[in-house]
């Protein structure tokens, strides 16, 4: 039985693909962005530990894996830009309650808010919309976009946020005082917060004027959609996929505390390795996404677990010493490109899957309530093996977990290279 499909667009350089480009990252600034660049500044200005921040980011996980099914139906009933703006709005006010230094109590409910506003109202509203946008013809490419541009958007505010930080310090950071470190911290947050608010306003006005509201004339989200969906093999790999993937992601959160506690950076430097990591998500993902129109996307993955779990476990048998920062820089390069490639791809991945457009609202819902799962216990378990093991050793445990979860995932990406390829008449 033949499957309504999206029809070929044009490749997906759009105003609302910059858009979407711009929001899909900014959303995220408040709750992650500053604490995977700022993360030693993060702790000491709000004096908490590591385990403590991996509560919070539990906080938000618990309330983002509720959000997450519940966000598809939304997605197919209301346009993007609607949801979206109201997303970013909501996201932003935020921001101004993380600039008072809340508590760590006050800073968990914080995180279950984001939680909300970031997942139900946002994330299927924009996997929804770049699929839309992408078609067939470039669905791979879209969402190679839509990331590495996202990667682009982070990198370009996470460099620049350094500079604002170090220039409010007036270059030293180790020699300000706790109170000087507040101030400038705080300001960097009013920063990010800004920027978030200003995305709002550029979905409201982008994507009205570029992607047709097209979603009350499709099927609505029903029950023998989901057990459609569920029954799909090409799902249950897809989610495994990504969560092996978001392990990944997630573990790239602390390369700044090693660079610093591991291998002697200050502060600032620290904030640069993380960000040099970042700028290599345009590339890789971008990338990725084109090859993905171009050959079978599994495969593509399987490799991309394989340089992860190279490079974390590298880390994890304490390869690198103060010193080794060629070789280091090198492995983080290579670690990251990976990483970013698989953020490119692990919803592109779908398109091989053979998962209907008009239910994609059900698969992103569903895929992502297990995919994501990694914001629930990343952060806690991040935690307690860097503070139970203070030192290089924690770091080795915490790289050893990425590196079987990439195990983990590049065999799930060879079984799902093995499933027949979809019958185009279907």
């Amino acid at each position: 039985m033949g499957e309504s499909k999206s029809p070929p667009l044009r490749p997906p350089l759009t105003v609302a693909m910059l858009a979407l480009v711009i929001a899909g990252e900014a959303i995220f600034f408040l709750p992650f962005v500053i604490a995977r660049v700022f993360r030693p500044t993060l702790l000491e200005v709000f004096g908490i530990s590591n385990l403590e921040l991996g509560y919070a980011f539990s906080a938000y996980g618990v309330i983002a894996m509720l959000a997450y099914f519940p966000g598809g139906p939304l997605a197919d009933a209301f346009a993007p830009r609607k949801m979206m703006t109201l997303a970013l709005l909501s996201t932003s006010l935020g921001g101004l309650a993380l600039a008072a230094i809340p508590s760590i109590t006050m800073m968990k409910w914080l995180y279950a808010y984001w939680g909300l506003t970031t997942i139900l109202l946002f994330w299927a509203a924009m996997i929804r919309a770049t699929r839309e946008i992408g078609g067939e013809t470039y669905s791979g490419t879209a969402f190679g976009i839509l990331d590495g541009g996202r990667g682009l958007v982070a990198a370009a505010t996470g460099s620049v946020a350094v500079l604002v930080y170090s220039w409010l310090l007036q270059g030293d950071s180790d020699a300000a005082s706790i109170a000087e470190r507040t101030a400038a911290f705080r300001q960097v947050i009013l920063v990010f917060t800004g920027i978030t608010l200003a995305s709002g306003g550029l979905v409201w006005f982008a994507v009205r004027s570029d992607l047709s509201d097209t979603m009350t004339s499709e099927p609505r989200i029903t029950w023998a959609g989901v057990l459609a969906v569920l029954k799909m093999p090409a799902v249950a790999l897809q989610a495994v996929i990504i969560v092996c993937a978001y392990v990944g992601y997630k573990g790239l959160d602390d390369i700044s505390l090693y660079a610093r506690e591991v291998l002697g950076y200050d502060e600032v430097a620290a904030a640069h390795t993380s960000t040099m990591s970042m700028w290599i998500r345009p590339v890789a993902a971008i990338a990725a996404g084109i090859v993905a129109d171009r050959s079978r996307i599994s495969r593509i993955t399987a490799l991309s677990f394989l340089v992860v779990a190279i490079g974390c476990g590298s880390i994890a048998f304490g390869v690198f010493k103060p010193g080794m920062n060629a070789v280091f820089f090198g492995t983080i390069i290579a670690t990251s490109a990976a990483v970013f490639a698989l953020r490119g791809l692990y919803f592109a991945i779908m398109q091989e899957g053979n998962v209907p457009f008009h239910y994609t609202g059900t698969a992103v819902g569903v895929v992502s309530a297990i995919g994501y799962t990694p914001d629930v216990f990343m952060g806690p378990m991040m935690g307690k093996l860097l503070d139970d093991s203070p030192g290089a050793l924690g770091h080795q445990h915490l790289f050893a977990v990425v590196a079987l979860f990439a195990l983990i995932g590049m065999v799930a990406s060879l079984v799902f290279s093995m499933l027949p390829k979809p019958d185009p008449q279907d």
